[in-house]
């Protein structure tokens, strides 16, 4: 397929179906969490939850459990039962699971919305090993890292107007009525879509399952370290949501305190950032023109860490013009070059984010045995979550300590330049490398040639 073709995907059943489920249940979830989010810190029931703060890292925790938890069940299911069939019954689920949970914004009951939170990311944590591994028996060779930007491009879409869907709607008048009929009406279309998605025949039918699930975690996360280039891919995957989480979960305490802007000006950088995600990611079809190679995968790492450096300049200097008690608007970040060149770093940095983490996909899904896949993606999820609770607590830690969120941001550009030379080394093929090997030798050959010439004097 050539790189500029990518769209005419969504006219194929192969993906249409897969993409619409996919972008709907990110959608629900986050409109779901932020939901209760606003609720909890602006709306009814602020008076009820003592430590709103406390509350939404509850609710995050609670999201990312069921990824160490179910992990290894969800990939055994997926790579013993036809995918199209697992993905009917998980949408199916996810009707009920949206019914509760809006059964829970109607009586404000905080325990329920907990449980429903769980349960998204239980529907999460099953969906997963599917959506990844179904790909590769869907698509061609060629097809493979289009599709993969495209899911990656319409997750970033649906998460940014769930979010704000949530956010908007839930404090108005009926909010509470218009925000469950819509999400159990998506949940509904999500359900009808599975059933248009073509048959995906069982990876390995006899397959027994291991349902000591500790056991089964560990030999799914050996299994993937076993293949060199699989286990390369998900530590970079998951070194992506790493940065995804801090720069995501920091993007209002940034806009407050760095920026001095307003809420409404951070809405403005939330949309600026999903939807430079999603240019990057459908952007990497067309660079590579199809082919699955993770050639430009640290100069992506690189010029991550770049508008990184560039931004902590640049937000100051934006930052230096307003105050707490008179703040920005997201007007004044348009109008201003220093707000301007703020939201420039912060789409550079979004847009590098996809073209990094979209290739590293397609790699793991084709080079890994198609009779393990959904396994494999499986032990993804488990190392991402991993990698997202250590980047949530140490950020944390250091916030406590002092650290300010431009602070905070720029030690992430400094440590990104290791995993950039990390890269680099484990992954030679790419032109980072290749040009590092370049200026070496050209480096090299001028101190011989220096050294000789002063010998010979």
């Amino acid at each position: 397929m050539a790189g500029h073709n990518q769209f005419s995907l969504l006219t194929t059943r192969r993906f249409l179906p897969l993409f619409v489920a996919q972008a709907i249940g990110a959608f629900n979830d986050n409109a779901f969490r932020l939901s209760l989010t606003t609720l909890y810190i602006y709306g009814a029931l602020r008076t009820v939850v003592a430590d709103p703060e406390s509350a939404n890292s509850t609710l995050a925790a609670l999201f990312i459990l069921p990824y160490f938890l179910f992990s290894a069940l969800a990939g055994q299911l997926a790579d013993k039962f036809d995918k199209s069939f697992m993905a009917q019954r998980i949408k199916l689920f996810e009707i009920g699971l949206i019914a509760i949970a809006s059964y829970s914004l109607y009586t404000d009951n905080i325990s329920l919305q907990m449980i429903c939170v769980f349960l998204a990311g239980v529907q999460a944590t099953f969906f997963g090993p599917i959506k990844y591994s179904v790909l590769p028996q869907h698509l061609t060779k060629d097809e493979l890292l289009g599709g993969n930007g495209m899911i990656e491009s319409g997750t970033a879409i649906s998460i940014l107007l769930g979010m704000l869907f949530g956010t908007f709607f839930i404090t108005t008048g009926y909010g509470q009525h218009f925000v469950s009929f819509v999400m159990i009406g998506l949940a509904v279309l999500g359900y009808i879509a599975t059933w248009y998605m073509p048959p995906a025949p069982p990876a390995q039918a006899d397959m027994k399952i291991n349902w000591n699930l500790p056991q089964e975690t560990w030999a799914i996360v050996k299994m993937a370290m076993a293949k060199r280039d699989v286990w390369l891919s998900i530590l970079g995957i998951s070194w992506f949501w790493l940065l995804g989480v801090v720069f995501l979960t920091q993007i209002q305490p940034f806009t407050k305190d760095v920026l001095h802007a307003s809420l409404s000006a951070s809405t403005l950088i939330l949309a600026v950032f999903s939807i430079a995600t999603g240019l990057g990611s459908t952007a990497c079809n067309i660079i590579l023109k199809g082919r699955v190679t993770v050639r430009y995968v640290p100069l992506a790492a690189l010029m991550l860490s770049v508008f990184v450096f560039d931004l902590y300049f640049a937000s100051g200097s934006f930052g230096s013009l307003y105050t707490e008690a008179n703040p920005a608007s997201p007007i004044d970040m348009l109008t201003h070059f220093s707000g301007l060149h703020s939201l420039f770093d912060l789409a550079g940095i979004a847009f590098m984010s996809g073209l990094f983490v979209v290739p590293l996909f397609a790699m793991m899904q084709a080079r890994t045995p198609y009779y393990a896949r959904a396994r494999i993606v499986g032990a993804n999820n488990i190392v991402n979550a991993v990698f997202m609770v250590t980047a949530s607590v140490v950020s944390g830690l250091l916030l406590k300590a002092g650290l300010s969120v431009a602070g905070l941001y720029l030690w992430l550009g400094l440590a990104n330049l290791g995993i950039v030379i990390w890269l680099a080394y484990y992954m030679p093929q790419t032109l980072l490398a290749a040009a590092a090997r370049f200026i070496f030798r050209l480096l090299y050959r001028v101190e011989v040639k220096g050294m000789a010439h002063y010998q010979a004097a």
